[in-house]
């Protein structure tokens, strides 16, 4: 006999919950590419999206997973030869510059490690050796979702303004966007990407690149540009097709839209206290678990934990179990781990990924937790035995 049955819960890092209403908004005909409603929809997505980004400039939207924007946002700035500084906490930053180095690019690396964030004043050491201004760009991650570690974006800046080095600003916010606080403009990030398919609560294919106009003047001299990743055409729009190159991914829009709008009514500010409170919740039960066993929190400075998503040692093994009996036990599905936590702190098979983005609320959160614990006594981990009562607190104090 399994407890499984009924609706399952995916509560991994992206994608995340699809709002019904979401899923609503998809489920019609298709529609006239033409004319009428679903151009006049997408002209005023425009806005709605700068608007979550905090910014006044530009975005291009493109039909693809993040991993085509990061493609996208090299193409459109960069030159074979050119030289970035890539810093790494965890799997995704590096993994954009894997990508950078593929397309020709020279990529000079800083591996902060696995459980840290960057550290700036080993980036300033950096930009102040390069006193030709070779670096072109600094490369970082807002959230790294493998790691569930958030670093300092607006430090980052600081420090280019105070070693007084042009190059540009590039953040990865495709974990984190409408879940942790950011604010492009006001932070002086040249260039951000993000996907559709976590905080925007839309299903995987979509990806953006807000960029300024400092980035876009690079775009000027970048050799890499191809037709279709160019983002001038997609912002310059003079024909509908032009915002994507060609037949736009039609329903995904309707959903977008739906999901924007579910963001809007909410309020941003809000959407970003919910999710800091329910993390809190998350946090609160991992350290009270780890009080009287192996559990503990990936990253252990809080202002340094990601809102959306959290990385968890459970002990040797334990991770593997644990998400093994939430599937089977509880309708749950968490999150694998992913390359960035093994080495110095464990094992892949010791960790697993809470995902707590997007369309989640304060009963999907203790449900997961509530179901951990379970699974923690039924698998005989050792853990205090509070931790549900610790995220409850949280939740009762907002």
């Amino acid at each position: 006999m399994s407890l499984a049955n009924g609706r399952h819960y995916l509560a991994i890092p992206g994608p995340s919950v699809m709002p019904d209403r979401v899923l609503q908004a998809m489920h019609r005909p298709a529609p006239n590419i033409y004319t009428g409603e679903l151009v006049e929809m997408v002209h005023g997505l425009v806005p709605d999206l700068k608007a979550i980004a905090r910014t006044k400039h530009n975005v291009a939207m493109y039909i693809t997973n993040g991993h085509g924007a990061w493609e996208a946002a090299i193409s459109n700035t960069l030159s074979r030869g050119d030289k970035i500084l890539v810093l790494g906490t965890g799997r995704f930053c590096l993994g954009w510059g894997e990508f950078a180095a593929q397309m020709g690019v020279d990529c000079q690396v800083i591996d902060f490690g696995q459980q840290s964030d960057v550290d700036l004043a080993r980036v300033a050491e950096a930009l102040e050796a390069d006193t030709d201004h070779q670096i072109k760009a600094v490369m970082a991650v807002q959230v790294d979702t493998s790691t569930s570690v958030k670093n300092n974006i607006r430090g980052l800046r600081d420090v280019l303004d105070t070693v007084g080095h042009p190059a540009l600003l590039f953040s990865d916010n495709i974990a984190c966007l409408a879940c942790d606080e950011f604010h492009m403009d006001d932070w002086g990030v040249d260039l951000m990407v993000t996907g559709s398919q976590k905080g925007l609560m839309t299903p995987p294919g979509m990806g953006f690149v807000f960029f300024n106009d400092k980035a876009d003047r690079a775009r000027s001299d970048a050799n890499l540009v191809t037709p279709y990743w160019d983002w001038r055409p997609r912002v310059d729009v003079t024909e509908f097709y032009r915002y994507f190159n060609g037949t736009a991914p039609t329903h995904h829009l309707y959903g977008l839209r739906t999901a924007i709008d579910m963001i809007k009514e909410e309020g941003l500010e809000n959407v970003w206290a919910r999710h800091s409170t329910l993390a809190r919740a998350v946090w609160a039960a991992v350290d009270v678990w780890g009080q009287a066993g192996p559990v503990r929190a990936n990253i252990a400075e809080t202002d340094k934990r990601s809102c959306a998503v959290t990385t968890v040692n459970f002990g040797p093994g334990n991770g593997q179990r644990l998400r093994d009996w939430m599937t089977s036990e509880a309708g749950v599905t968490l999150g694998i781990p992913l390359g960035g936590v093994e080495g110095p702190g464990g094992d892949p098979a010791d960790f697993l990924r809470i995902g707590h983005m997007g369309h989640v609320n304060a009963h999907m959160v203790l449900g997961v937790l509530g179901s951990l614990q379970a699974g923690m006594a039924a698998l005989q981990v050792p853990h205090g035995p509070t931790g549900l009562e610790a995220a409850m607190k949280v939740i009762a104090e907002g």
